[in-house]
């Protein structure tokens, strides 16, 4: 029996069975599939599979979060479904099947620049770099200006961010030709065609005279020799007409000369058209949509510009739609020199790491959940917000609000600064190397906003139960909570005639309530109300009054069932079902009849804690539908057998 296969038995039955897979393959740590139906698919159980960190849908895959170990989960998956996997492109595929045309051309996007990344991230950091060597002073010098080694460093760097950001139509076309299928160094060919020291820079023709400007002289007409450098959309333009045109010639040309004519009649005329059509129009809408996005964040209403985007940047990035903003923001660098988009991205990557950072606070000790928070938290912090939105802060969705609040606020500010950036690809906290050094000192303000408010609202919030239906704080702990370990008791009355029951604590230790047990199928109450035990003692006692109705084969869980019909189930430890039933010593057995604080057996605390296991002692009431109230009385120290809470069942109608 494979590490995995109780898991993948169970994400393989949850997902709805073999014949709801249309397609499913691998990334580094997800599994994507594409599901038929994607409402048979049990989101709420396949959360509690143990290996599965959290699942989102996008661009019509249904991914399931497992982490560094997917390899190893996913082969022991297409063996027990019989599935054969496929490739990412043929899962990508099968998944457009399922996506309407907005969500296509996102996609595409998406899809275009997700290669260039690595590119863009690296050519931000060396501007930023270079930022700190040219423009900030130093008792009135630079740093270029006092070293020479410096001075040639900032040139040297030069050359690389140069080459990334001018030359970027070279990398956009290529990474077309790519997505596409088609000849990939056709399109490297045309991104050079583009970008050639033939032409006059992009930069230079607003400073060009028309009259003097280059052209290419056919007698009959000239075509302006004018460069597309750090231009998005000419190159797009581009792309995609190299591609068709690639594609038809391929269909129509006999094999036997496509090597000569296919890419003689696919490039050709492609370039033509780029200077002579698509160059000008593209560079005209690009200009038009940069302008109109900087006259909004420029204008007497821009802080409503920079609040709304600020809000609503994480929302994007749920939907995929972020990735048109790279594109936007290379046109406003290339049309301005600066953007006043990146910095407000940076700000909402650090507002998703902060409302976490609360999470984690709020859920101090969950071993199991800190595996995906504070790594979450880190790369939030560097720029990456897929994994703590999508495995934390969307899964309990206070926190997500909180972010998207504290982004906001951090965005109205920046934007009221008036804070712009030099180049973009550098996120998170080390965002502020791409902006200018006159407004770093703003910069760290929306930083600070940033981290405070989404940080504390994150936690008032869960405290008080705004957005927040999952994650409550029981109100006698709220109560309690600074009333140190002695036992703290809430009084109220019954009736004499009510048969309630009393539930007892079945060990020395300290009472909980079991929403801050670190289990959300008993946290968030899925399978009843109750309390929970941290124990300091391996001695066990029934917690009830009534007899045994179960015991599991791996003794960690006892079901019981009360004369007033009640049933209460006693699980110990969290995962201990992993542990095979050997840290649990029981003295009874199924059907035994107990009064509460009647000894059950013994549970090893230090082999669960050795297991890396958690050893709350969970009390839950199964049958919460024949409840008419559930009252938590005790919380703190007690001892095995003393008085806990007392639930009332609901009146039955003769």
């Amino acid at each position: 029996m494979g590490k995995y296969t109780e898991d993948a038995t169970q994400l393989l039955e949850l997902i709805g069975g073999k014949e709801n897979i249309a397609a499913v393959t691998h990334c580094a740590t997800r599994m994507r599939f594409v599901l038929n139906d994607e409402a048979l698919a049990n989101k709420e159980k396949i959360e509690q599979i143990p290996s599965v960190k959290g699942m989102f849908t996008n661009a019509g895959q249904f991914q399931v979060i497992i982490g560094n170990d997917v390899s190893t989960f996913y082969q022991e998956f297409a063996r027990i479904s019989g599935i054969e996997g496929v490739s990412k492109e043929e899962v990508k595929g099968a998944a457009k099947k399922h996506q309407n045309i907005v969500q296509r051309a996102v996609t595409v996007l998406a899809e275009i620049f997700t290669p260039l990344l690595p590119a863009i991230i690296i050519g931000g950091l060396i501007l930023g770099f270079r930022n700190v060597l040219g423009d900030i002073e130093f008792g009135g010098q630079t740093i270029v200006e006092m070293s020479t080694f410096w001075a040639g460093v900032n040139d040297f760097l030069w050359l690389i961010g140069e080459a990334v950001f001018h030359f970027l139509p070279v990398g956009i076309v290529w990474s077309i030709t790519k997505k596409m299928g088609t000849t990939q160094i056709l399109g490297i060919v045309l991104g050079i065609t583009l970008v050639s020291p033939q032409l006059l820079n992009a930069y230079a023709v607003a400073g060009t005279a028309a009259a003097d400007i280059p052209v290419w002289d056919f007698g009959f007409a000239t075509i302006e020799k004018i460069g597309y450098q750090a231009q998005v959309i000419p190159a797009m333009l581009a792309g995609f007409m190299l591609v068709y045109l690639e594609r038809f010639f391929r269909r129509v040309i006999p094999e036997v000369v496509s090597m000569i004519f296919v890419p003689l009649f696919s490039l050709v005329p492609t370039v033509l058209a780029a200077h002579l059509i698509l160059g000008p129009i593209g560079w005209t809408v690009g200009s038009w949509i940069s302008n109109a996005v900087n006259m909004g964040l420029t204008s007497s209403v821009s802080w409503l510009f920079g609040a709304l985007f600020g809000f609503l940047y994480a929302p994007l990035v749920i939907t995929g739609l972020h990735h048109t903003t790279l594109a936007i923001d290379s046109q406003l660098i290339a049309d301005f020199g600066t953007t006043n988009l990146w910095p407000m991205i940076a700000l909402s990557n650090i507002a998703q790491g902060s409302a976490v950072l609360a999470v984690i606070f709020l859920h101090k000790g969950n071993k199991q959940e800190e595996q995906i928070s504070i790594p979450a938290t880190i790369s939030c912090y560097l720029g990456v917000t897929e994994p703590a939105m999508f495995g934390i802060n969307l899964k309990y969705l206070y926190p997500f609000v909180a972010a998207m609040i504290g982004s906001g606020i951090a965005g109205l500010f920046v934007t009221l600064m008036g804070v712009r950036a030099n180049a973009i690809g550098v996120g998170g906290i080390p965002g502020i190397l791409s902006i200018r050094p006159q407004d770093w000192g703003a910069f760290a303000i929306g930083m600070a906003i940033a981290i405070a408010v989404p940080f504390f609202l994150t936690m008032f919030f869960r405290r008080t139960g705004i957005l927040n239906k999952i994650d409550r704080v029981d109100s006698v702990a709220m109560a309690t909570s600074n009333a140190g370990n002695a036992p703290t008791v809430t009084t109220f009355h019954l009736d004499a005639d009510t048969p309630e029951a009393e539930l007892v604590a079945p060990a020395d230790g300290e009472v909980i309530p079991i929403t801050e047990v670190n289990d959300p199928v008993f946290s968030q109450k899925t399978m009843g109300d109750g309390y929970a035990v941290r124990p300091t003692s391996g001695h066990l006692v029934s917690p009830v009054s009534g007899h045994i109705i179960s015991i599991f084969d791996t003794k960690h869980a006892i079901g019981f069932k009360l004369a007033n019909g009640l049933e209460v189930l006693l699980h110990m430890g969290i995962d201990t079902v992993e542990l095979g039933g050997t840290p649990f010593t029981l003295s009874v057995k199924a059907g035994d009849q107990l009064e509460a604080g009647d000894a059950l057996g013994s549970v090893d605390l230090s082999a669960i804690q050795a297991a890396g296991k958690e050893t709350d002692l969970i009390i839950a009431i199964t049958n919460m539908a024949d409840v008419e109230e559930f009252n938590l009385m005790r919380k703190g120290q007690v001892t095995a057998g003393q008085n806990v809470a007392i639930a009332i069942p609901k009146v039955k109608n003769e």
